[in-house]
């Protein structure tokens, strides 16, 4: 009995390995070559984070909808689609989604309206920051179709050189992830600053896409 658990044991491991080595990545390279899931300006990104709550120490998953807004050699930008409040009622208080407009939106992302809103737009006035306002909607009038958008930067700072000055560069590789680790593994991988301020890879953060759509 010991002998045959062990080989089924085994055999389990196998398989894993085999998926997750093999079957994923050959699946992933079949997918991100047709155009509704090529990397690309424009698309967006759904990607699950599951990670330790701090206050109750319980395992909670994370959902977010990134739209990829720059692609500058390795590094690719991307920017969180979430919705604006309105009438002063928060629709959401950080960056990511609910696992209902996660799934939804998966399905039904090209049917909706999201609009790229620079960031300084957000702050305009004395409106609520992530507010929907006046001076937001006369300026994106796409706005009035629906409430989600994405924090764009302008098209003048976009594939630039890297800057040299060094709190320009801890801004540029905010959000920054690489091309290469998408396209090959299905890894969400950031650029970073290492302790001599040059850029690197953190690879020991790698996330899973769960999909890419154009």
């Amino acid at each position: 009995m010991k002998k045959i658990l062990i080989i089924s044991l085994l055999a389990l491991i196998s398989i894993y390995v085999f998926k997750q080595m093999i079957y994923n990545p050959y699946i992933w390279k079949q997918t991100i070559n047709s155009p509704e899931h090529k990397l690309q300006i424009g698309s967006f990104i759904f990607n699950k984070r599951t990670g330790v709550n701090g206050g109750s120490q319980s395992i909670q998953t994370d959902h977010f909808i990134f739209k990829v807004i720059e692609i500058n050699g390795d590094h690719v930008r991307l920017s969180v689609v979430r919705q604006l409040s309105k009438n002063n009622t928060i629709s959401q208080s950080d960056f990511s989604t609910t696992k209902e407009h996660f799934e939804y939106l998966k399905k039904h992302i090209n049917e909706i309206t999201v609009t790229g809103i620079l960031t300084r737009d957000l702050f305009v006035g004395n409106y609520e920051p992530y507010t929907m306002n006046n001076y937001l909607l006369k300026k994106y009038p796409s706005l009035g179709k629906s409430r989600y958008y994405f924090e764009d930067i302008p098209e003048d700072m976009k594939n630039l050189p890297l800057p040299t000055d060094h709190i320009k560069l801890l801004d540029y590789f905010s959000s920054i992830y690489s091309k290469k680790e998408i396209i090959e593994n299905g890894n969400l991988v950031l650029w970073v600053l290492n302790n001599s301020g040059n850029p690197e890879l953190a690879k020991n953060s790698a996330e899973d896409i769960d999909l890419i759509q154009n």
